[in-house]
């Protein structure tokens, strides 16, 4: 999960910086592949989101059922961990606009 998490910033920090490029020259931004491109990296942030939403509302209700008796007396000796939620990680450097010469 941590690998996944860290892909996920890694996603969102390159797509955070691309819209950031586009921003930045307004020639570039009036194409319409250009227009294209960011509306599609937009809808698969969303999707990327909701994907995550989605699995954090299952690890919540697992680790809910899990700890609720009588599910409690046999999650232990049966194995079943807690499971982690998957966070976005976005750090300073992730969300750094990378220098791009045209």
């Amino acid at each position: 999960m941590t690998g996944l998490a860290q892909a996920e910033g890694v996603l969102g920090g390159a797509l955070g910086r691309l819209l950031a490029v586009f921003e930045n020259y307004p020639d570039l931004k009036a194409n319409q592949n250009v227009l294209q491109v960011q509306e599609e990296l937009t809808s698969t942030e969303n999707k990327v989101a909701f994907a995550r939403q989605g699995y954090n509302d299952s690890v919540m209700v697992y680790n809910t059922q899990r700890e609720t008796f009588p599910d409690n007396v046999f999650a232990g000796p049966f194995g079943f961990k807690e499971a982690m939620l998957l966070e976005a990680t976005d750090s300073a450097e992730e969300r750094k606009a990378p220098k791009v010469k045209f």
